[in-house]
């Protein structure tokens, strides 16, 4: 038995699609935040990291110089290297390009790219899945959840986006 949740006033149809637009909002956000990440990473140069975290978690260590955190930070900013910064500036500008493309082919309504953004979209999560077994990430753990909501509203929206379009009706294009 298939069940529906319905808002006040609101077809099945109208709340997967404000659901899905709402969720191409957040994620659009996002990549622009990996890709100005990723842009800044290639600028900033792994001495400031380390005297900025140095000063951030100085008056921590002299209180409690077993601090997790301040120690993990400090951990972290001596391991930030030029090479590093390169990596992750790249990792950050493709993955936030990549997505940003396709969430504004999403946007077009472009029938064609909501298959293709589910596969996208998989390759990122199997990846993330990846890390999150390495890191237990508690961050990544949720923005994996929110690409397998993203994953079923982008499948559910093209389903009926599809049954939208009429028989020999003209394809569209970018």
């Amino acid at each position: 038995m298939k069940r529906k949740y319905y808002i006040k006033g609101k077809s099945e149809g109208e709340i997967v699609d404000g659901a899905f637009d709402l969720l191409l909002i957040l994620k659009s956000i996002f990549a622009v935040g990996e890709i100005v990440s990723g842009i800044a990473l290639f600028f900033i140069k792994p001495i400031w990291v380390k005297h900025l975290v140095q000063r951030f978690t100085a008056a921590e260590l002299h209180e409690d110089p077993r601090d997790l955190i301040a120690n993990l930070l400090v951990s972290m900013a001596h391991n930030f290297t030029t090479t590093a910064a390169i990596l992750a500036a790249i990792y950050l500008l493709g993955h936030g390009i990549i997505k940003l493309i396709t969430l504004i082919l999403l946007w077009k309504k472009i029938l064609w790219a909501y298959p293709l953004s589910i596969l996208i979209f998989i390759g990122f999560m199997i990846y993330q899945v990846i890390d999150i077994a390495t890191t237990h990430s508690i961050f990544m753990i949720l923005v994996t959840l929110l690409d397998v909501v993203l994953i079923a509203l982008t499948w559910m929206e093209w389903r009926r986006m599809r049954g939208l379009r009429l028989p020999g009706e003209a394809k569209e294009s970018i």
